[in-house]
């Protein structure tokens, strides 16, 4: 008897590092750099947060930081572009800005204006959907530069801080919920 393969939940428990207290005590944050790092899980966690959908993007969006580790890889997988949000200050050209509420003041996010031509398809990426400041920013800024945002794809999504709320309408693919 062949095996089952291993689930995406049951790859992602054995081998990302979990941080006690990290970034504050009380809080156990689960680091998905060392899933990054092994070749294997990488190609797992981008070919299942990519495959909802296959053939219907033609960009691919990451957000700083890991966000970008995602959609670079995801992009070459697909053979399509990809775009970096950025936090505000990075990037040398004219931008979209949108700023958004974190738990204890604000973050703002950018986009160059010339980085996506009005109507292009973008699946947004990133590492983790929590509040949903962070992703829904990106989605306004997309939407400001004229495109047409099919889904969100994250790797962990912190269920109890709902940020699927903030994305109602959207598409949102997770591989797990934590």
């Amino acid at each position: 008897m062949i095996p089952a393969p291993e689930s995406i939940s049951d790859l992602l428990d054995r081998l990302s590092a979990i941080v006690p207290d990290y970034p504050v005590e009380g809080v156990s944050f689960k680091d998905l750099t060392p899933v990054f790092a092994d070749p294997l899980g990488l190609r797992r966690i981008v070919d299942e947060v990519i495959e909802p959908f296959a053939g219907q993007f033609d960009v691919v969006a990451g957000l700083e930081a890991r966000g970008f580790v995602l959609a670079a890889a995801a992009a070459y997988a697909t053979g399509t572009g990809m775009i970096t949000v950025r936090k505000a200050g990075k990037l040398p050209r004219p931008v979209h800005r949108d700023e958004y509420s974190l738990e204890y003041g604000t973050g703002t996010l950018e986009l160059h204006r010339d980085d996506i031509t009005p109507g292009t398809r973008v699946l947004v990426l990133d590492d983790v959907l929590a509040t949903g400041g962070t992703v829904g920013s990106s989605v306004r800024l997309l939407a400001m530069a004229g495109a047409d945002v099919i889904g969100v794809g994250v790797v962990l999504e912190l269920e109890a801080l709902a940020g699927r709320k903030q994305l109602a309408g959207l598409n949102v693919h997770s591989l797990q919920l934590v």
